[in-house]
């Protein structure tokens, strides 16, 4: 197993909190989808689930000490 895949696995389940609870607040506050509930709440976990792992993916590389030692030294390479 990659470490990409470690860190996708290990953030996926914090960013699938994330957009569940940015999707509820959605959900509830807008008032169509609110008087829709008993479907829009499925389809919210739903794709809260579609979503996780793409954005996990994403993330993980930024997770690594090696992405932030090649920012660093491209930062100092440019002037200021």
């Amino acid at each position: 197993m990659s470490v990409r895949l470690q860190l996708a696995i290990m953030v996926g389940l914090m960013i699938n909190a994330i957009l569940f609870g940015i999707g509820i607040v959605t959900v509830l506050s807008v008032p169509v989808l609110a008087d829709n509930a008993k479907y829009s709440i499925p389809a919210l976990v739903v794709a809260c689930f579609v979503t996780t792992p793409f954005v996990a993916w994403i993330i993980a590389p930024r997770l690594r000490l090696r992405y932030w030692q090649e920012r660093e030294q491209g930062n100092k390479q440019q002037p200021i």
